[in-house]
C-alpha cells in the first residue's frame, strides 16, 4: 500500500467518525441526518473508482483514437468459472503525433477477431516493429446504451508499422 492510498484511508475513517459524532450529538432532524450518511456513502464508491483508476488498473473506458500498442494479456472465456473472457491492453495514448509520457492500460470484453488482430500486432511487436493502433468503436444493436453493462461496447481497431524516423542528412 503506497503511502497516498494510506493518507485516503485515514481522511475516510475521520470522515466517518465525523459523521457518526454529527449524527449522535446533534438535534438535526433524522431526514437530514439520513441524507448526510447517504451522501457520504455515495462518496465513498466514486472515490473508491477514482482510487482504483489512479493505481494503474484496466479502465473501462474508449480506448484514444491513436495509440501505440505496448502489451496485450488475453483471458479467455471460461465456462467453467463463468468467465465471459476479456482482454486487457496496455497503449500510449498519441498526442500531436508521439506517444503520450505515461501508458495506460485498458480492458476490452473478449472478441476472436479482436484477439486475433491484437496477437498479431503482439507478433510485430516482438519481432521490434512497432505498432500504432487507431480504434472505431463497432456500430451494435440500436437501443438503450446505458442498459447495457460497462465494457460491454464493442471496438474495431486496426494496426499499422509505425514509420522509420527519417534522419537528417550529414
Amino acid at each position: 500500500m503506497n503511502s497516498s492510498l494510506t493518507v485516503l484511508v485515514v481522511v475516510f475513517a475521520l470522515l466517518a467518525f465525523l459523521l457518526l459524532v454529527l449524527c449522535l450529538w446533534t438535534r438535526w432532524a433524522y431526514w437530514v441526518k439520513l441524507g448526510l450518511v447517504l451522501l457520504v456513502t455515495l462518496f465513498y464508491f466514486q472515490a473508491y473508482d477514482a482510487v482504483r483508476a489512479s493505481l494503474g488498473w484496466a479502465v473501462v473506458e474508449p480506448l484514444p483514437k491513436r495509440f501505440v500498442l505496448l502489451a496485450a494479456v488475453f483471458d479467455e472465456p471460461n465456462k467453467e468459472r463463468g468467465s465471459k473472457g476479456q482482454i486487457f491492453i496496455w497503449v500510449n495514448a498519441m498526442e500531436d503525433r508521439r506517444p503520450a509520457p505515461e501508458p495506460r492500460a485498458y480492458r476490452l470484453p473478449y472478441e476472436k477477431d479482436l484477439h486475433s488482430i491484437l496477437g498479431d500486432a503482439m507478433k510485430k511487436n516482438r519481432e521490434g516493429i512497432t505498432q500504432v493502433g487507431t480504434a472505431e468503436p463497432k456500430v451494435g444493436p440500436k437501443g438503450f446504451s446505458w442498459l447495457r453493462p460497462a465494457g460491454d461496447e464493442k471496438v474495431g481497431l486496426k494496426f499499422s508499422d509505425l514509420p522509420r524516423p527519417q534522419l537528417p542528412e550529414k
